[in-house]
């Protein structure tokens, strides 16, 4: 087999072309500005302000929450400090009491006896302060100064100074709130009836401690501030980040155009926005593919239409009154249209070859599709036809009727570029690399080294011959789109003077003894 279909001289005298304008392809790296001159949408910017305050409102009502709860429970500890060392005191009394006057060695027979030992012996903390009434009448305190006043404030005097119960409670003084617990005492060594009460009184002025933890929340406040605004700061920064995947899909949107579909956006991780970025690909993947195919198709169409149309037209310009002449022209019109059937007919089958459903793989047995094959090739032309078929049994899953097409498109080519009477085979074999390959073989001139890489091409011919008759330039072409869509490949096997051959590659996977099958189509 010496040439491929071939490519026709065009004529474009009758039909001129207005070539496209000219669209200057995008610059790699950044995208085109958007109208407005502001590379960060309006849509975009407000939702990184909303993310922002989003950030800004949970971390603040965070702070104020932890805050809130830091200054609870330091005053809360305060107050139990409070409250131990009120009763610390009472028990220290209590403990004196139940003992012996230190000078005399009997139990304390007197209440005011027992407070001036108790007011002598002891040191209160700073804060503290001891104060003590017998018969109602302010008896002795610590420190002797009295810093609060509180003997001279009747509402602190009303509450304690003749209580006969346990009263515990807060007064403002001049050196700010107290809380005090006054308890009634009785000297233990005091016959009963015989000695006046009195009331023991411990103190803790609590203004200190609490404007302590006062100042202490407000620096912790100010801390909390200053976090806060540097946090916002970052995640404002954070958030553009975040947002630049979307940004760089609506600037790779906004980019793209009819005639340029290669931007695509980096993808820089596996969360939720590099999905987003990698599904973004994809889908310009799917359209640049969609738009090739179409492009391709319309290429196409221009190319291998224009010449028969304009041959039709010619003649019926021509076309005269002779009946034989317009019988003539009627039957080459015909021959036209159907040879342009045929060409619109194999573009679009290559348009479909990019379609998911282009493939309706089932079980197809290898020796049926080659005897099947060899039965068409003997309606195409009276010369040997020879079919070599793998022995026993050996199926694969495929589209059968597409690999019908391709084997008979193969015999077909063989027929028309081989001279009469020489022989042609058609096979199928498993290869020790487990491919399936199906193969026709001819005994023609062969094909030159030059022309392999390029023969599978549209419209393309080997050697520099006129294309034979019928020949629409796509029949290599769609053999080779068959056998990618199988996952597969078509190879050339050729020397000058030698004959050729063409073969599909398919893979396979051994299954049982004999049976082989290809990996599912894609």
């Amino acid at each position: 087999m010496t040439t491929t279909d071939a490519t026709e001289p065009v004529t474009t005298a009758s039909l001129p072309v207005t070539p496209p304008p000219s669209t200057p392809a995008p610059r790699r790296g950044r995208a085109p500005r958007p109208p407005g001159g502001r590379r960060y949408g309006t849509g975009l910017y407000r939702a990184r302000l909303r993310i922002l305050g989003w950030f800004v409102g949970l971390l603040a009502g965070t702070i104020v929450v932890g805050l809130l709860l830091q200054r609870t429970v330091l005053l809360n500890r305060i107050d139990d400090e409070i409250e131990a060392s009120l009763i610390q005191e009472q028990r220290e009394l209590q403990r004196l009491n139940s003992g012996d006057d230190p000078e005399t060695g009997l139990p304390f027979a007197s209440v005011d006896r027992l407070f001036e030992i108790a007011l002598r012996r002891n040191v209160p903390l700073d804060g503290e302060a001891l104060y003590t009434f017998v018969q109602g009448r302010p008896f002795g305190a610590l420190p002797a100064s009295d810093p609060g006043g509180l003997f001279a404030d009747d509402a602190f005097l009303d509450q304690v100074r003749d209580t006969s119960v346990p009263v515990q409670g807060k007064v403002r003084s001049r050196e700010g709130t107290v809380e005090f617990l006054a308890v009634p005492v009785v000297a233990n060594g005091a016959p009963p009836g015989s000695e006046p009460f009195g009331v023991f009184v411990s103190a803790v002025y609590t203004g200190e401690e609490r404007a302590e933890v006062e100042r202490t929340a407000q620096l912790a406040a100010l801390v909390a501030l200053s976090s806060l605004l540097v946090a916002s700061a970052v995640a404002w920064v954070i958030a553009g980040r975040v947002l630049r995947p979307v940004r760089e899909v609506t600037d790779t949107a906004r980019s793209i155009t009819e005639t340029d579909l290669r931007r695509r956006i980096p993808v820089g991780g596996q969360d939720e926005v590099g999905e987003l970025a990698t599904t973004f690909n994809q889908m310009l993947d799917r359209i640049e593919k969609a738009f090739t195919t179409q492009r391709q198709f319309v290429d196409d169409a221009g190319h291998e239409l224009r010449t028969p149309i304009t041959v039709v037209q010619g003649h019926l310009d021509l076309l005269g009154d002779d009946p034989t002449e317009r019988r003539e022209t009627v039957e080459m019109v015909q021959d036209e249209l159907d040879r342009m059937a045929r060409i619109v007919n194999d573009m679009l089958l290559l348009a479909k070859a990019e379609q998911p459903d282009f493939l309706r793989p089932g079980p197809v047995d290898l020796g049926e599709l080659i005897e099947d094959v060899r039965a068409r090739a003997v309606a195409l032309d009276d010369r040997p036809w020879n079919a070599v078929v793998p022995p026993g049994p050996v199926e694969i899953v495929a589209d059968r009727a597409r690999l019908l097409q391709a084997l008979v498109n193969l015999v077909a080519n063989a027929a028309r570029h081989t001279p009469s009477g020489t022989p042609v085979t058609v096979g199928a074999a498993v290869d020790q690399a487990s491919e399936v390959v199906l193969w026709v073989r001819d005994e023609g001139p062969g094909i030159a080294p030059a022309d392999h890489g390029r023969i599978f091409e549209r419209f393309a011919r080997a050697g520099t011959g006129p294309r034979p008759a019928g020949g629409a330039g796509l029949g290599l072409a769609i053999v080779s789109a068959i056998a990618e869509a199988h996952g597969g490949r078509v190879a050339l096997a050729s020397v000058p003077g030698g004959g050729a051959t063409f073969s599909l590659h398919l893979p396979s996977t051994a299954s049982g003894d004999g049976d082989r099958r290809p990996a599912e189509a894609r």
